[in-house]
């Protein structure tokens, strides 16, 4: 659909969850009329809920119904295939848009900054969600699944995501999306014990309610916890009495329940680890890790009521043939934009991007985890685009705005040669790769290549 001219416009960086529903917002005014177009660099929408979202989380995925419906407002375009610092720039944003709101997210993972960190069969959570979920960029990396015991570092939902894919049956996995090539790797894993390492304690594990429980309902895979990690330590007793938390009481009565194991016999056992952390990873004799030093870990009050690991100078060594650290995200900086790398994000006030000095810099937004860092589930990402937007619509009011030269961003990109999808094109993958999925009785079989999915968009001949 073409652009009204009359009408604001505003380019959105991202297609994830940010994007979308800084869209809606934007969109569902009555006044001032805008519109939006929306770019990302892969072919598909959805950012994470496609990329990063755990095959077997199918109900989390039906998001992208609100999503598809913004998509289907008067006054939205998608411009998949066009990625931010190659083929459009921020001087292009400029003379096409009145305003630029980037979601870019936080795309690279944290380091563990440990010795031993980048050996083979050494990895982050990052890559492998992102592999069996048949993102491009990933898809033909290689995971060394003939190791019996993984190490996973870290206990946020990515960690349980981790866990429960390497411990799930084939015939529970073929009931999800995950890629077929990663289907296919997992049928033939060897891995029998997957070790989960905490830091702090059980009261600060970051995973959910809903994951810690899912952890003990699979079908041939059982999980535990030791007796004396589950011993709260007089800090947290002392939090807890004073600031009752029903989520973590909760959690805790589910993680005791697992003390001793669930299944015993099970051909896969998942065991969580509390107050601990790597300190090394060392090389087997094929260079590969092999093992790694522990620390024993105890807690001390930190900053506010954080209470924060402090080493005790106890080690112990865990052989593990296989590894991937899941401790945070961090983003990546974008051509032009100011950039904080020790936060990984985009200096900001309220979201509007702001220089070194403090200043806004006009025109220019963030939205999601490239505004306020890697944190929140899918819905949070609501709220935190709305008072982006709504800043935006200030500035609108007030002229706070780019001075664009009436140019049409389709016949731009046309004129390039760049070749891109657009949400009916969108729309046509998925009603293939579901097709595809329901005669293997699966929800969707994915494109996992760029060019294959650009291929199945070509008219034939």
């Amino acid at each position: 659909m073409a652009n009204n001219a009359s009408a604001w416009k505003i380019a959105v960086i991202g297609a994830g969850p940010a994007g979308f529903y800084a869209a809606e917002h934007f969109l569902k005014q009555d006044e001032p009329t805008v519109t939006v177009d929306m770019f990302d660099r892969l072919p598909t929408p959805y950012g994470l809920v496609r990329a990063g979202v755990a095959p077997d989380h199918e109900k989390i995925k039906n998001v992208t119904r609100v999503f598809e419906k913004t998509a289907d407002r008067e006054g939205f375009r998608f411009f998949g295939n066009v990625d931010y610092g190659r083929d459009i720039t921020l001087d292009d944003l400029e003379k096409h848009y009145h305003q630029v709101y980037f979601s870019t997210g936080a795309q690279v993972d944290r380091s563990l900054g440990i010795e031993g960190e980048r050996l083979p069969r050494s990895h982050s959570a990052t890559e492998f969600v992102a592999w069996y979920n048949g993102h491009p960029d990933f898809r033909d990396l290689d995971f060394d699944l003939s190791q019996e015991r993984v190490a996973v570092i870290g206990v946020g939902n990515v960690a349980v995501d981790v866990a429960r894919i390497l411990s799930r049956t084939v015939d529970e996995l073929k009931q999800t999306d995950i890629a077929d090539y990663a289907l296919d790797r997992l049928a033939e894993s060897r891995v029998r014990e997957i070790v989960m390492i905490g830091r702090r304690g059980p009261a600060q594990a970051a995973f959910t309610l809903p994951e810690i429980k899912e952890l003990g309902q699979m079908q041939d895979a059982g999980v535990s916890v030791m007796a004396a990690d589950m011993e709260l330590d007089r800090h947290t007793l002392a939090q807890l009495e004073s600031d009752p938390d029903r989520m973590t009481t909760k959690k805790l009565e589910v993680m005791r329940s697992y003390i001793g194991g669930t299944n015993p016999d099970a051909s896969r056992q998942c065991i969580i680890r509390f107050l601990l952390s790597p300190i090394a990873i060392h090389a087997a004799p094929d260079g590969g890790a092999g093992s790694m030093t522990l620390m024993r870990n105890r807690l001390e009050p930190g900053r506010g009521t954080r209470l924060s690991a402090v080493a005790t100078g106890i080690t112990e060594r865990l052989a593990c043939g296989l590894v991937f650290r899941s401790v945070g995200y961090h983003g990546v900086a974008l051509p032009e934009i100011p950039f904080r790398e020790d936060w990984g994000t985009v200096p900001n006030q309220l979201g509007r991007v702001t220089r070194e000095d403090g200043t806004a810099v006009t025109g220019v937004y963030v939205g999601g985890w490239i505004k306020r860092g890697p944190t929140g589930i899918i819905g949070t990402n609501k709220p935190d685009a709305i008072e982006t937007v709504n800043c935006m619509l200030e500035d609108l009011a007030s002229g706070l705005v780019f001075s664009p030269t009436g140019l049409d961003m389709a016949e731009t990109l046309q004129e390039r040669g760049i070749c891109y999808v657009t949400f009916a094109d969108w729309k046509r993958l998925d009603a293939l790769e579901t097709e595809n999925g329901r005669v293997q009785g699966r929800p969707r079989v994915k494109f996992t290549r760029v060019e294959d999915m650009l291929s199945a968009l070509s008219p034939q001949t």
